[in-house]
């Protein structure tokens, strides 16, 4: 196609949505996307009273903007916080007086303060470490900061050359006051989570082997103090997700005799299960081996309570977990819960817990507890929503040809007729051990805008449907979970949704591989768009950032064929479907090698294709004129290859 008439296609979509904004209401566009306003529960103050939240959005250009602000709990006395560039509130100091965060020092994140008397002052910075923080947490009597940071010095030479290794993790308390900061424990070198015990005296730790070295995941837990380290337990899995950021992912139990984590028995190493040890040592108990979900988060605050956010199906609880023994506590009706709560995080605070929550007709937003139930105190998005006709969202389910109970996520087009058929896309996640969470889905609502019936189906790999499910797709991702992804294209069509002439499929990272895999094995799709991902595991296991081989564990050269036989760029051949693919120019979690060897093998072959990559773009691109791009593109692609 000449670059003409594909300019053609992208300007004929821009005045179509020009003249839908005349008449009134009108599709979820991108520029509708760029303005939507997301609000996140951050932290509560020690009286209980005030909820700090962060509210992200777009822009025309550049990266995400953050605003901060703060609202009591009852819903009233919303006031915007005016923080100083390159500062992250993360959490309130113990008399309330000033936020607690990270704030950038030498290009690199600090332990600072800023006081809520001077908001617009340069905050107090509290560490000097060279190499920089991560998150920081505070003792339950307030007394002091624990922070994970990286206990090398900064290589001279490091604007000269880079030395590939992993970065070690370790412990850094310091006081509130910013004195007397010292290394905890510091043999050991691969922390990933921590927790302060209810005394304040200790720290649970959670330490997971690295990428480097490796060709397995291990993962150690560990209760630390002032005066040494204590050994507890070694976990032959993982024990972690896999992007960390120091804070929850284990628990004290209420009076201080176990710790509570997550951890897996699956090959797929995604921790799903609720898991405990005595404190004293011993061995790890399973303590949810019949889960008909996922635990995909746990946390533990300094009233003595342990959340456990749970994936169940498409929709996310937070779960109680006491006594060995998880119990639903609390869900968003229609919707779902993002994470696990916040609360104060002093022993002596009442219990205030403030979620995020959200549905597939608003965004996230901050809710508190309400008698049994949640209530909503922002509602941020909803201005940005109003003028914007948004199709029916529901769950699905249906059963694939094999015998497979599914689920998935259908959007339908504003204006949808029953008994219409109309052009039809599948939109595999990522992952692709996760989900997709019924809450509002930005690309669903994109496409549908364009007219078409979008439907996210949960294959199998997917977390919230238990361990034999998640654990299926163990070197299996080509074959069983691309026949659930087809199913759903199969049930659409039964449904009447779907003209069978105007199918296509789009995905991002492992829905990027599962697109650019899909067309090499069916022919039904009109129009394809791959992003950023895999096409070819037996380079990709080696080059990506993190550990890949919750795919498969075996070593590629013992056995290539194992994983060339789903590498989509050995089957370009069989390509009969428009395929465009968008990749970072910088992804380091999907080489962007990787979209260019199958592109070139494509176009080889003389198969309909383009390539489009972003500059400086990591996995997913950051600057907002390059996401509006994204879906430029993805509409223009559509319009031309599925009218």
């Amino acid at each position: 196609m000449s670059w003409k008439n594909y300019s053609a296609c992208l300007l004929a979509l821009a005045f179509s949505s020009l003249a839908a904004a005349a008449a009134g209401l009108h599709p979820f566009t991108v520029e509708d996307w760029a303005k939507l306003h997301y609000a996140n529960a951050v932290a509560v103050a020690p009286d209980a009273k005030t909820i700090l939240y962060r509210v992200d959005h777009g822009a025309e250009k550049g990266p995400e903007e953050q605003e901060w602000h703060l609202i009591l709990a009852d819903g009233s006395g919303d006031r915007t916080l005016k923080v100083p560039e390159h500062f992250t509130p993360e959490g309130f100091t113990k008399d309330g007086a000033a936020l607690y965060g990270q704030f950038e020092v030498s290009k690199q994140p600090q332990l600072a303060l800023l006081f809520l008397a001077s908001p617009d002052a340069k905050p107090q910075v509290l560490t000097s470490i060279p190499s920089g923080v991560t998150h920081a947490i505070l003792s339950p009597d307030g007394a002091r900061f624990a922070l994970l940071a990286n206990p090398a010095p900064v290589d001279p030479l490091e604007e000269v050359h880079t030395v590939v290794e992993d970065a070690p993790t370790s412990v850094y308390v310091i006081g509130a006051d910013g004195k007397n900061g010292a290394w905890w424990c510091p043999a050991l070198r691969q922390v990933q989570a921590t927790a302060w015990s209810q005394d304040s005296s200790s720290l649970a730790l959670v330490s997971q082997t690295q990428m480097i070295g490796y060709h397995y995941v291990r993962s150690f837990i560990d209760v630390c103090s002032a005066s040494g380290n204590h050994h507890i337990a070694d976990i032959p899995n993982a024990a972690i997700s896999e992007l960390p950021n120091g804070a929850g992912g284990i628990a004290w139990s209420s009076d201080g005799k176990e710790l509570d984590f997550l951890s897996t028995t699956t090959d797929v190493l995604t921790p799903d299960h609720v898991w405990s040890v005595s404190a004293a040592g011993g061995q790890p108990v399973d303590r949810t081996p019949t889960l008909k979900g996922s635990a995909m988060e746990i946390d533990g605050n300094a009233q003595g309570h342990t959340w456990v956010l749970v994936a169940r199906g498409v929709r996310n609880e937070v779960d109680s977990f006491s006594n060995g023994k998880l119990t639903p506590a609390y869900d968003w009706p229609g919707g779902s819960i993002r994470e696990t709560p916040v609360a104060p995080e002093l022993s002596a605070s009442p219990e205030t817990l403030a979620f995020s929550v959200g549905d597939p007709t608003h965004t996230t937003n901050v809710a508190v507890v309400s008698g049994a139930a949640l209530k909503k105190i922002t509602s941020d998005g909803d201005s940005e929503l109003s003028s914007v006709d948004l199709g029916e969202v529901k769950t699905v389910h249906w059963t694939s040809a094999e015998g497979i109970a599914l689920e998935g996520i259908a959007t339908f087009p504003a204006g949808y007729e029953a008994g219409k058929k109309y052009p039809f896309l599948v939109l595999p996640h990522g992952g692709p051990e996760a989900n997709d969470n019924l809450d509002f889905d930005s690309f669903s609502r994109l496409i549908s805008g364009l007219g078409y019936v979008v439907l996210q189906p949960e294959y199998r790999g997917s977390t919230g449907y238990g361990s034999e499910f998640l654990d299926a797709i163990y070197q299996h991702f080509g074959d069983r979970a691309y026949r659930d992804v087809d199913s759903a294209t199969d049930y659409a069509i039964a449904q009447g949704w779907a003209d069978p002439s105007r199918l296509a499929i789009f995905g991002w990272s492992a829905g990027g591989f599962m697109t650019s895999w899909t067309v090499t094995q069916t022919h039904r799709y009109k129009a394809a768009v791959e992003g950023a991902g895999i096409t070819d595991w037996l380079s990709f296991i080696w080059t990506s950032d993190i550990q890949q081989i919750d795919y498969d564990a075996r070593w590629p050269e013992s056995d290539p064929d194992a994983f060339l036989r789903f590498s989509a760029v050995m089957h370009a051949s069989n390509v009969t479907t428009p395929l465009l693919i968008l990749h970072g120019a910088d992804d380091k979690r999907v080489p962007t090698f990787q979209g260019r060897e199958y592109f070139l093998a494509l176009a080889a072959h003389g198969k309909t294709v383009r390539m489009v990559t972003y500059p400086g773009s990591p996995h997913f691109p950051k600057l907002w004129e390059q996401r509006a791009d994204v879906f430029h593109e993805i509409a223009a692609w559509l319009a031309k290859y599925n009218p």
